[in-house]
């Protein structure tokens, strides 16, 4: 390695520290940003990174790997004999299906291809079946080899612009589905050219819908991997894309808008950026109000319904304690009609709960999460944090409660 060459933390023998400042730094947080994140100071965050203070307890580093997003704890600790995968989840048995259907384009295949409209329909189903179904990504990933299969053939055979646009379109809504399936799969490349494929299959739809859809999941894949930047940019070129639309458009297109506005605030709140994220948590407020009283956008879950959990997730991403459990007793998860969605909020709310000192209602909390749909948790970094925190407690009844969970989990061997 050159003697001027960044050291890289996932391969190099380097201390918790040093391992600490190179990752802080490829997600563009200050010492102060963190630290402040971590009830801290930027000061007590330089001295655990220069060696001043020793290695923390494994609930700081799990605070560490959960503020910085780290997908392996071993990248974090150096420990490459305990693997603990807190980002990404186990490989799901459907993905190998996914993967070939994804990564196969078949050039001289004659098989006859269904309307772009038939597509749709399917697709409609498919989308009903991830929000009902607790094993949704078994389901989905049933769904979607034979899916892409067909949604690629009808762009190929598409003649005529028009029905080349609505394949595009179809094939786009597609790739956003997969992308559902993808994410949290031990294959980040896979979720790069899923994501990548739906928004070229979107601008060449030239469907506002269609590209709203793709980028809101490209601006969730920027987030996820840390280019803040990224995501900001991707969303403030659709949003502009969108907004002189929306006097006279339909309610799918302003509610694509309406999150894409909550995942500006999103970032912001990931940013530790306080005032903004709530001034776009206000605006996409206000966008779900103008929708009717029982819309629910079937890709994003954007509606009124949702906007109670949306708040849950600003306050905890900014680290409210307080304001995080207040936000959780306002909103109310019933509505919200998707067992997934529905099994995310809890998860936020049981992020406010450990956030506010009350570590038995987080768990409560898990396992309601767990009972409504235990794929979403299984693949959900924050709820592993927690479940592994409280396996190390002090209290007994809340270990063992903790560890047969994490047991459920598969971060623990029954």
């Amino acid at each position: 390695m050159p003697a001027d060459a960044t050291p890289d933390p996932y391969t190099d023998p380097l201390a918790f520290g040093q391992r600490l400042q190179l990752l802080r730094t490829r997600r563009g947080m200050t010492r102060e940003q963190l630290g402040g994140l971590m009830g801290r100071t930027g000061s007590w965050v330089k001295a655990v990174e220069t060696g001043r203070l020793k290695t923390p307890k494994l609930h700081l580093v799990l605070q560490f790997a959960e503020l910085l997003r780290v997908r392996d704890l071993s990248e974090l600790t150096g420990d490459q004999s305990v693997h603990v995968d807190l980002f990404v989840g186990p490989g799901h048995s459907r993905l190998p299906a996914v993967q070939a259907a994804i990564n196969r384009f078949p050039l001289s295949d004659s098989a006859q291809a269904p309307s772009a409209r038939h597509i749709r329909a399917r697709l409609a189903r498919a989308w009903q079946a991830r929000h009902e179904a607790p094993n949704h990504r078994d389901v989905i990933g049933a769904l979607l080899p034979d899916l892409i299969r067909d949604a690629q053939r009808a762009v190929r055979q598409s003649d005529r612009a028009t029905d080349r646009r609505a394949a595009q379109a179809a094939l786009s809504e597609v790739y956003s589905l997969a992308q559902f399936f993808v994410a949290y799969q031990p294959d980040a490349a896979l979720l790069w050219r899923v994501a990548e494929r739906g928004m070229i299959a979107a601008q060449e739809s030239e469907d506002p819908h269609t590209i709203g859809v793709a980028a809101w999941l490209a601006a969730q894949a920027h987030r996820d991997s840390g280019h803040f930047d990224a995501a900001d940019d991707v969303t403030a070129e659709a949003l502009a894309y969108l907004t002189p639309l929306l006097p006279d458009t339909s309610d799918e297109v302003r509610a694509i808008a309406g999150a894409l506005t909550f995942e500006a605030g999103y970032t912001a709140a990931r940013r530790a950026e306080t005032g903004t994220a709530w001034r776009y948590w206000d605006q996409a407020r206000d966008m779900a109000a103008r929708l009717p009283a029982d819309y629910f956008h079937p890709v994003t879950s954007f509606g009124r319904a949702i906007m109670g959990a949306h708040a849950v997730t600003v306050a905890v991403e900014l680290h409210s304690g307080g304001e995080s459990v207040r936000q959780a007793a306002a909103a109310d998860a019933m509505p919200i009609p998707s067992r997934p969605r529905r099994a995310r909020h809890r998860i936020e709310e049981a992020r406010a709960y450990q956030l506010d000192g009350q570590p038995d209602v987080a768990l409560d909390t898990l396992a309601r999460a767990h009972e409504s749909a235990p794929e979403t948790i299984k693949y959900n970094g924050y709820a592993k944090r927690i479940v592994l925190e409280e396996s190390e407690s002090r209290h007994p009844g809340r270990r063992q409660r903790a560890s047969a969970l994490a047991v459920k989990l598969g971060l623990l061997a029954a």
